[in-house]
């Protein structure tokens, strides 16, 4: 009698598992709290939202820290895209798993006041770095909507000209990230670094210019070169034509050292290593007074830049990568010309970022507008379906790529 009650038992709790087809199947009730964790940490960020909806065990999940502590072991999420319009007054992001536009709520803390069309300057693993108009820093994490500013620049530090602000963020748990600034008047720099695990501002030091095979700093050639301006005037100009990219700079690491990388007010891609506290400059891609549009992005671990430029009644859209060996750049990716032609003549402004081996071109003109998706790795461009609201698509200046990750801290 007590054999038969065993397999009995058994057999009911075998039936659990099973569907009237005979497939097995189970239900995540069955789980304990550490495996319901660590199975849900896997799920695309955008579900998360959804959590607090299911049931109660699911949302007491949401809220815990052990849940935040899983999510951190996942190796990496595919990229969300921030993007920026012109209103700087809502948080709309591109998500590339899901290839949908959604709409976030603005964290709370850029809705007050003081802090109302700030701008967002750089972007790190989870986290979003705005600047204010007082010229204060706050830190995001759009997903979560928590905020925190960073203690403000001194007075000298706040008057000076700021070329370059990027985001290191630490991969454990621990969330730490670094806010790096690079100011002066070329060629006299200096940098500066916010540490969050300590919360000051803790590092500070001038870079003294490197001189490469007699390429020496020419002050004067600065401003030559003129820019296209978003309404088509051909101006000079000492920043980016989105306010948003005035600071175009990413930051890298060779060797253990950290490179960082800007544009100058000419075009001319200066580099920073902050190991050795110097910096130089490549190259120039195309002749001093060339009209083109150009942009930096960190992919793959490596600094490309993005170059829009006219040539014979035809516009093209290249990479290049630098060669350090033999100081010469090489083109690793084109945009098709029959996606490129389209831009001819329409006095177009580029504002890019990378992202594992892909790169997001956002481009602007007084006529069009479009976002496309490029593979360095593959050569393949895609362009984005347009983001509707109610019925008419949003123009947006340019984007941060950024994971959506619950567990990044400010």
């Amino acid at each position: 009698m007590e054999h038969d009650h065993c397999e009995s038992s058994r057999t009911t709790r075998k039936r659990k598992f099973q569907e009237e087809d005979g497939i097995l199947s189970f239900s995540m009730d069955n789980l304990n709290q550490d495996l319901l964790e660590r199975v849900l940490s896997w799920l695309p960020t955008s579900t998360f939202f959804r959590l607090n909806s299911v049931c109660k065990r699911w949302k007491s999940v949401a809220a815990s820290v052990s849940f935040r502590l899983a999510c951190s072991q996942v190796p990496s999420r595919d990229p969300w895209f921030f993007m920026v319009d012109p209103h700087l007054n809502q948080s709309i992001v591109f998500d590339s798993a899901e290839r949908s536009w959604k709409k976030l709520d603005h964290p709370p803390l850029l809705q007050k006041d003081s802090n109302q069309n700030s701008m967002p300057v750089a972007a790190s693993g989870g986290l979003i770095c705005f600047r204010n108009l007082t010229g204060n820093f706050i830190i995001c994490n759009l997903v979560t909507g928590s905020c925190r500013e960073l203690p403000p620049l001194d007075a000298a530090q706040r008057n000076q000209t700021i070329h370059a602000i990027v985001m290191n963020t630490s991969s454990e748990y621990s969330g730490s990230y670094k806010l790096v600034l690079v100011y002066g008047e070329l060629p006299k720099l200096s940098c500066i670094v916010y540490d969050s695990s300590i919360g000051c501002w803790e590092w500070e030091a001038a870079l003294s210019r490197k001189v490469e095979n007699s390429l020496e700093f020419d002050s004067d050639d600065d401003n030559a070169v003129y820019f296209l301006s978003k309404a088509g005037n051909l101006v000079a100009t000492n920043m980016q034509r989105s306010p948003s990219k005035q600071y175009s700079s990413v930051i890298t690491s060779k060797d253990g050292e950290e490179i960082l990388y800007f544009l100058s007010s000419s075009g001319k891609v200066v580099t920073c290593n902050l190991a050795h506290k110097c910096f130089s400059e490549y190259p120039r891609l195309l002749p001093v007074y060339s009209e083109y549009s150009i942009d930096i992005v960190e992919c793959g671990g490596e600094m490309l830049v993005v170059l829009l430029s006219e040539f014979l009644e035809s516009a093209s859209l290249r990479v290049w990568r630098y060669d350090e060996d033999i100081r010469s750049w090489h083109q690793i990716a084109a945009m098709p010309p029959a996606m490129s032609h389209e831009w001819f003549g329409k006095k177009v402004d580029i504002n890019c970022v990378g992202t594992g081996h892909r790169i997001l071109v956002c481009l602007n003109s007084g006529e069009l507008f479009s976002y496309v998706l490029c593979d360095v790795v593959t050569n393949e461009w895609v362009e984005l379906p347009k983001c509707c609201v109610n019925g008419k698509a949003l123009e947006f200046m340019s984007a941060f790529s950024f994971e959506p990750r619950i567990e990044a801290t400010v």
